[in-house]
């Protein structure tokens, strides 16, 4: 694209879901129109699929008692994207791990879980299974086994992220990027050069620079691109350091030698899957990425980055807005 013709972007920051968000457009007059529907979708996505609210439908179906249950088709689609991304990354992505990571302590909006010292017993126990859940898609009836909670926090976000850039794309005809808690999703036309996403290895405002050696700039123009790490969602139960990554066979967070997987990919939901799993599946997620094709970059615990064939060598100076993953 001419310089003549650079398409200009402007960009809003607030908080939803429990996590940051940031809305880029290539169109700074349609920021704001854009921003209303966005708000609009993380709130029917809120009131669907939150484990922290009372009135929300993924809570009702833990008092189903094992009765099929209809729910929302926006719902439905949240639960089959779960259950793809169990099937994908053979069960080290369960959406069956509500009541492990409940038990650990995370039952609530991580801004009010606190070290508060108490001792807890950590037992080996693998979560039910994904196989468990029974989703049919022809009538968006889900049958959960009774004792069963879901959690939806492995993919939702990343999925909430995809289906949202999709909509404003369509609704407001230019770019539009769609970050949530650093899960990224981009659709429409992009700028010149495509989207710059900062990955980093802590979490912290898009405007501050992390320090030198714990990030790295991409450029990306459709897709998604999401960062998983045991690093930002950590608390002290006792003696026991926790992080919110559960490895499904334990039932207990996971023991992994990376501390950051940030993955590209053709969806945000199945970056955020294949990031997540391979914290899950440690010393060999390299080689399971690799296979899989997914550009990917991981940043072992004493700070060490190996990446897979396919992400960038380089990093690109930027001056408009950016997204951190």
């Amino acid at each position: 694209m001419a310089a003549a013709t650079r398409r200009t972007t402007a960009a809003a920051d607030w908080r939803a879901l429990g996590t940051s968000v940031r809305l880029v457009t290539t169109d700074p007059a349609l920021l704001d129109s854009c921003n209303l529907l966005l708000a609009r979708h993380l709130a029917e996505v809120d009131a669907a699929c939150s484990r922290f609210r009372q009135d929300s439908e993924l809570v009702a179906l833990d008092q189903a008692r094992g009765r099929p249950v209809r729910v929302s088709p926006l719902l439905a689609e949240a639960l089959a994207v779960a259950l793809r991304a169990a099937a994908a990354t053979d069960g080290a992505v369960d959406p069956t791990v509500g009541s492990a990571i409940g038990a650990l302590g995370y039952d609530r909006d991580f801004r009010l879980v606190q070290d508060d010292g108490h001792p807890i017993r950590l037992t080996v126990r693998p979560v039910p299974g994904w196989r468990a859940v029974t989703l049919d898609r022809a009538t968006d009836t889900v049958t959960v086994p009774a004792g069963v909670r879901l959690d939806l926090g492995a993919t939702a976000k990343a999925w909430a992220a995809d289906k949202a850039a999709a909509l404003l794309a369509e609704a407001a005809g230019c770019g539009v990027l769609v970050s949530l808690g650093g899960d990224t999703a981009v659709a429409g036309e992009p700028p010149a050069g495509g989207w710059r996403v900062r990955v980093q290895d802590a979490t912290g405002p898009v405007d501050e620079t992390p320090a030198p050696g714990t990030y790295a700039t991409v450029s990306i123009r459709s897709g998604g691109l999401a960062t998983s790490g045991t690093t930002s969602r950590r608390w002290r139960r006792g003696a026991h350091d926790l992080h919110h990554i559960v490895d499904p066979y334990t039932g207990l967070p996971a023991e992994t030698p990376w501390r950051t997987v940030s993955v590209a990919a053709a969806t945000c939901a199945d970056a955020n899957a294949a990031g997540t799993a391979a914290l899950v599946k440690g010393a060999g997620a390299q080689r399971w990425l690799a296979g899989l094709g997914l550009p990917a970059r991981l940043v072992a615990n004493d700070g060490t980055v190996v990446t897979t064939p396919g992400w960038p060598a380089s990093a690109w100076a930027w001056s408009g807005p950016e997204a951190a993953a």
